[in-house]
């Protein structure tokens, strides 16, 4: 379906029309970020594209596709629940932990209204259809993608994610503090959380691809780290630790892992990335798949938390985390010296020497907890993502006291209109990553468990790590007798 192209309202109305791509959108003022340019197109073209993919293709996507009838997804329900589904992972059950601020009180509209201060977007799902309420722009492709996949959840589970409306922000840091929101907690989805912050953690974009990086969707990405995991036994990988990253992000931790670049010294390689100068070669020294040459990996976070956390632990290296203070949504099934290695920031290059002297001298104990993490990595398929999703929305949807209705300004939006706007990279990745109709209910989520189960949790890994910082206090005494 085309429109006439004829008369100025048309430039007018477009330079109104806000999009998931980012057009007529400033950065979020919380985050602020190079806002968007789009000069590859002339003004007028630019103007109909946007018309034609905001307001005309799900419309005409929708009149055209067959809908399943409600009876036909009655029947379809009740076959994926006749099956016994699997149990959902154990960190599944911290869904409960995130959502505990609202079971008393439940989730009004005044608690929606009142979140969209920190939001960057609003997504509202009315029987299985996704409307979209745009207020700032996001950093490269995060918005697309997220929503992207909230599409194919939509599409995975026909007639089952439950009417829903949701404050979302795309940027790393959570800003829904504690204690500043105590009296009145506001619900935001974001990519990340803390102890401190209400925020409530969701998948984050690159499940779905990462472009600007050249990262692919995490089933193909996670196949292909494991399988160049695989290219060298235990024995033959170097045996220090690995990392490379952008330290250019106001993260000091970063900053000051770049003194550990000694592996004589500190038993350490960190490398510099150069995104810039990596997109001009093709991304070819920056391959995912080619950075499991070495027993010891490094996870440092960033600005906030970091998406390299899942393909650092996908290596089958031993992990070497220091010191997390953020935590996305599966990171909460990590336990210290089971399938990863804390690492302290106090003497930080010691620690990870002491790590990869420990790991030397006890290969099989450090390989053991380098399968481990890979195989915590591989339960985590998009199966599991989408299970995770759909428990999350649904247990949220439970709290709400408001039946969820699109805003005025809200848009529409299908795969059709989110293609139509994507450029061609961007759609290339997104249909790479497209679901299909799971054959399998979702995983059987457990009960609620008791009040104190979360913070044993906490607790016993806190004692693990401080068991560990322990071994490297006798250790450096040791040294210095």
């Amino acid at each position: 379906m085309q429109i006439a192209k004829k008369g100025p309202w048309v430039d007018n109305f477009a330079s109104q029309t806000k999009t998931v791509v980012g057009h007529n959108l400033e950065p979020t003022p919380w985050h602020f970020f190079p806002p968007k340019n789009f000069t590859d197109e002339s003004r007028q073209a630019l103007a109909f594209k946007i018309i034609q993919c905001a307001y005309l293709t799900c419309r005409y996507a929708t009149a055209n596709d067959a809908v399943a009838s409600e009876d036909q997804l009655k029947e379809r329900q009740r076959l994926l629940f006749s099956q016994t589904p699997e149990t959902c992972p154990e960190f599944f059950k911290f869904i409960y932990r995130d959502l505990e601020p609202w079971a008393e009180t439940r989730i009004s509209n005044y608690h929606i209204m009142q979140a969209k201060q920190h939001a960057a977007f609003r997504v509202v799902i009315v029987e299985g259809r996704l409307y979209v309420d745009l207020y700032y722009a996001c950093v490269q492709s995060r918005l697309m993608f997220t929503v992207w996949g909230l599409l194919q959840l939509l599409k995975r589970y026909p007639g089952m994610v439950p009417d829903v409306d949701m404050m979302f922000d795309c940027m790393d840091k959570p800003t829904i503090d504690r204690n500043e929101h105590a009296s009145f907690p506001l619900p935001l989805f974001r990519y990340c959380t803390t102890e401190a912050h209400f925020d409530i953690p969701f998948p984050d974009w690159s499940f779905w691809g990462w472009p600007e990086t050249n990262v692919e969707a995490w089933d193909e990405q996670f196949k292909d780290i494991k399988h160049g995991s695989q290219a060298q036994s235990w024995v033959q990988k170097i045996p220090r630790a690995f990392w490379k990253g952008n330290p250019d992000v106001e993260a000091p931790i970063r900053l000051e892992l770049m003194n550990c670049n000694h592996p004589r010294k500190w038993g350490a390689q960190i490398i510099r990335q150069n995104w810039t100068e990596e997109a001009k070669s093709g991304f070819e020294q920056s391959k995912l798949s080619n950075q499991c040459t070495h027993r010891y990996k490094i996870y440092a976070e960033g600005y906030a938390w970091s998406v390299s956390l899942k393909y650092i632990l996908s290596c089958g290296s031993l992990p070497l985390l220091i010191s997390p203070q953020y935590e996305d949504f599966f990171s909460r099934g990590l336990i210290p010296k089971l399938n990863y290695w804390p690492v302290s920031p106090i003497d930080l290059c010691r620690s990870i020497k002491f790590a990869v002297d420990w790991g030397n001298t006890n290969p099989s104990e450090a390989e053991a907890i380098g399968r481990r993490g890979q195989q915590l990595m591989e339960s985590i398929s998009m199966d599991r993502v989408y299970d995770y999703m759909f428990h999350l929305i649904s247990e949220y949807a439970k709290l709400q006291d408001f039946k969820p209705i699109p805003p005025p300004s809200a848009q529409e939006v299908c795969e059709e209109s989110l293609l139509c706007l994507a450029e061609p990279k961007q759609k290339e990745f997104l249909r790479k990553a497209a679901a299909s109709i799971s054959p399998n209910p979702p995983c059987s989520l457990a009960k609620r468990p008791s009040s104190n189960f979360f913070n044993t949790w906490i607790e016993q890994k806190k004692k693990i790590i401080e068991l560990t910082k322990q071994m490297e206090t006798k250790n450096a005494v040791r040294r210095m007798m």
